[in-house]
């Protein structure tokens, strides 16, 4: 079954390239009936036409010429389900606005990240992250002072795999690929731990892609410099590997040296501290989060990672979107 998986996001990949066509690839690889849930403001679609209608179309009307680079792409199991992930990003020439962002009349890089429940060759599940922030802080009209990404000229395009083999069409050895999901389910856990326990998975010049009202930062001083403070800005901060009654995580399995990750929600915590210029609200907040790692030997070099940031501050009475469409 995962070969029959893995065929199918090959296919949908290549055909979202350039000079492909991202409706016909759609309409080929997701099950007319999915469940398809988009970052806010999209949120859930119910079938495949729904999610064409709201988020594929609208977008390729704003993004002329729209075709994606895919960095990462593999398929594999969790809890007895086979699951596809992929992540790169869209690029198109930026002609009209969308949402509310400003058209720039050029070419333009939107980061997504996607994640499929298959049955057969077919999605019939998925989560679908969009790094909207970062094509709203190219257009100057982010408006969260304190984002640690806000002023270091994010241009919108991250980099994939230093080593250059994210795209995974062959299954790896199935032992490395249960050894590294261990891995990455023990370093969760230690997260958020006074000792911070989770340093001893990582690579000293670990890099960390994330999102860009949270920035990127490499060298893991540096991550642990934006990281603590983030996990101390809530109260009882914990994710998608914790079991803690109130957040999962709808996969987490890996092929190899790489491995994923995704919750919706996944972390939870009370905001007790400032967060992206909110003063403390006292409030539960649930965050849409995925990961990607890659591991070199026995340790993390790489992460990329998105966050429903918009999702998470409209908890926090903060609607980014609405002020930018207003």
């Amino acid at each position: 079954m995962q070969d029959v998986a893995r065929r199918a996001l090959r296919a949908y990949v290549e055909n979202c390239r350039v000079g492909g066509d991202t409706v016909a690839a759609a309409r080929s690889f997701f099950a007319p009936d999915a469940s398809i849930d988009v970052v806010h403001p999209f949120n859930g679609h119910d079938g495949l036409e729904a999610y064409l209608d709201r988020f594929v179309q609208p977008l390729r009307g704003s993004l002329q010429h729209l075709y994606r680079t895919d960095n990462i792409a593999f398929a594999g199991k969790f809890e007895g389900a086979v699951w596809a992930t992929c992540t790169g990003h869209y690029s198109g020439h930026f002609a009209k606005d969308w949402i509310g962002i400003p058209a720039s009349g050029a070419m333009v890089h939107l980061r997504f990240g996607e994640f499929h429940r298959m049955e057969g060759d077919r999605a019939v599940e998925s989560y679908i992250f969009l790094d909207i922030p970062a094509l709203m802080i190219e257009r100057g009209v982010w408006p969260i002072v304190d984002s640690p990404g806000r002023d270091r000229g994010f241009t919108g395009f991250l980099p994939g795999p230093a080593s250059g083999d994210g795209l995974r069409w062959h299954e790896s050895d199935p032992e490395r690929s249960r050894s590294s999901v261990e891995m990455v389910t023990c370093m969760l856990r230690e997260l958020a731990t006074p000792d911070q326990a989770w340093r001893r998975h990582w690579h000293h010049d670990m890099v960390w892609y994330g999102p860009a009202a949270f920035g990127a930062f490499v060298g893991i001083e540096n991550f642990a410099g934006f990281q603590v403070p983030f996990e101390a800005a809530f109260e009882g901060w914990s994710g998608g590997a914790s079991n803690n009654g109130m957040t999962s995580h709808a996969c987490r399995f890996a092929d190899g040296d790489y491995i994923c990750s995704a919750g919706w929600p996944s972390l939870t915590g009370v905001h007790a501290r400032s967060f992206l210029d909110q003063p403390a609200t006292g409030r539960r907040v649930f965050m849409r989060v995925c990961d990607w790692w890659r591991r070199e030997d026995d340790l993390l070099v790489e992460n990329w990672v998105f966050v429903d940031v918009p999702h998470a501050l409209l908890q926090l009475g903060r609607d980014v979107l609405g002020g930018v469409a207003g």
